[in-house]
Formats: structure tokens, C-alpha cells, sequence
């Protein structure tokens, strides 16, 4: 395993990515609506990427080891969809929940984040998933500091979905990220404390645990990339990529529109490492 840690030069950039990759997320939520097609959300996410933040689209050709190359700028997860859609030109109705994945390449340096959104009026069952997901993915952040374990994240993740009567993916996981879309470690949303590798100052990780209503079986289409649950159950993901600290973490996509952070991460750490620089 070759974990790579950041000087304070990749520090800074990863900062900008990070940032720009959380406006892009910020500018595309005013569009998620009935009638929009995720291909017009998808034109939208390569225009601003490419016209307005000067960075690259990470997703686009993305073409990892036995995968055809990926076709779009963005990946959009609708209902019982995991991760991986890919963006075509059917109307989002009223009731959707749609992750929304985007990477965005600036200097070199990958930003990563997803954020789910909800298309009008969404039921019960699917707004109580996407805010716990929302809550997972910061019990695990907050596990986050140097010297930590991997297996801390992935307890404290499960731990809080399961209680919650979720499940938890077990096939995709969070990764480093830097220079490249996907280093090592991958960072798996379930285990056992004090296991696996230990987190290190100047790590840049994400976090992105995908939660099913139902059971946590997925299969893919045939499209080679969607992947989807297996009992047709309600899926939901978030995702931020996270430095590790000597003392905690500092969340790297976050902005001045970045959903609320939970009343229970506030105490824990200083209010700069939760503010959008």
C-alpha cells in the first residue's frame, strides 16, 4: 500500500480543489427540479467546470482497469441507484432523491464531493435517509485524526446505520485522493476499531458511505457502470474529502452553501476546520 502525504504545497492545493468542487455542487442545486434531465445537469456541470472554475472534469473518459471509459463530467444517482449513474435524457420527477458525484482536476489536484438533493416533495422513508446518510458520513469524519485507524471511520459509520435500521454498502468504499482520482487507502464504511491502517498528518481521504433503506445487496447494469440495489430499495450517499491534521481533520469540500453541519460535529473541533475559506 503507497499512501501518499501532502506537503504544505499539496495542502494548499487540494484546499482549491476541494473548494471549487463544492461551488460546483453549490451552482448545479438550483437546477435540480422537475423536468431537468441529468444530462442537462451533466452540460451545465462540464460548462462551469471548464468556463467559470478553470479545472477539469475528473469523471469524463475516467477509465480505470476493465471499465469502458466513463462518458460524463457527473455521476447521477437517482432513488434505488447507488452510485455511478450515468446522466441521460429522462425528466427527474417530483418525490426523486439524486446524488449528484462530482471531481474536479485544478493544478493537478483532485476535489471530490457528492451531495444528495431532493426533487420537490420527497416521502418520508427517502428524506429520513438522505439526512441520516448526511449524519453517517460525519460520524465517521469526526473519527478522523492522526493516528487514527481506518477501522474507526468504518465502525463509527455502521455503528450509527445500523442503529438507525439502515445498511451499509460493503463493494465501494472512500480512497485517497491527491494527484490521482484514486490512492491508497480505501477507506471502507464499515468495521472494526483500532484495525486496518493507521491515519497519518498530511492524508487526503474522502468519506462517502452509501446507506440502503433495505438490504445492502447491489448489482450492476449493463451500462458497466450504475450500480444499483439489489431489492429496487432507496439509496442514498455524501461524500467530502477530508484532510487528516496532527490534531483532527479539516473538511476540504465544504462552501457557504454547504448543507448545515450537524449540531453534533460543532463542538468537537475549532470553527475554522468547519468553516468554507
Amino acid at each position: 500500500m503507497t499512501i501518499t502525504i501532502k506537503d504544505p504545497e499539496g495542502i494548499a492545493g487540494m484546499r482549491v480543489a476541494g473548494r471549487l468542487a463544492a461551488e460546483l455542487l453549490d451552482y448545479l442545486a438550483s437546477f435540480v427540479k422537475p423536468g431537468v434531465t441529468t444530462n442537462e445537469l451533466d452540460r451545465l456541470a462540464e460548462d462551469y467546470t471548464t468556463q467559470v472554475l478553470g479545472a477539469i472534469s475528473a469523471p469524463l473518459n475516467y477509465a480505470p482497469g476493465g471499465h469502458n471509459p466513463y462518458p460524463k463530467s457527473i455521476c447521477t444517482s437517482i432513488n434505488h441507484q447507488v452510485c455511478h449513474g450515468i446522466p441521460n435524457d429522462k425528466p427527474l420527477k417530483k418525490g426523486d432523491i439524486i446524488n449528484i458525484d462530482v471531481t474536479v482536476i485544478k493544478n493537478g489536484w483532485h476535489g471530490d464531493s457528492s451531495r444528495m438533493y431532493m426533487v420537490g416533495e420527497v416521502s418520508v422513508a427517502a428524506r429520513r435517509l438522505c439526512k441520516l446518510t448526511y449524519e453517517a458520513m460525519w460520524k465517521g469524519i469526526m473519527k478522523v485524526r492522526d493516528g487514527a485507524y481506518l477501522g474507526d471511520i468504518g465502525h463509527a459509520i455502521q455503528s450509527f446505520a445500523e442503529g438507525q435500521g439502515l445498511s451499509v454498502v460493503r463493494e465501494y468504499c472512500g480512497h485517497g485522493i491527491g494527484q490521482n482520482f484514486h490512492e491508497d487507502p480505501q477507506i471502507l464504511h464499515y468495521g472494526k476499531p483500532g484495525t486496518l491502517e493507521q491515519l497519518k498528518a498530511g492524508m487526503t481521504i474522502t468519506i462517502e458511505p452509501m446507506l440502503n433503506v433495505g438490504r445492502k445487496e447491489i448489482k450492476a447494469l449493463g451500462d458497466g457502470w450504475t450500480i444499483v440495489t439489489k431489492d429496487h430499495s432507496l439509496s442514498a450517499q455524501w461524500e467530502h474529502t477530508v484532510l487528516v491534521t496532527a490534531t483532527g481533520y479539516e473538511v476540504l469540500t465544504l462552501s457557504a452553501n454547504s448543507p448545515a453541519i450537524p449540531e453534533f460535529v460543532k463542538p468537537t473541533v475549532p470553527a475554522v476546520i468547519l468553516s468554507a475559506a
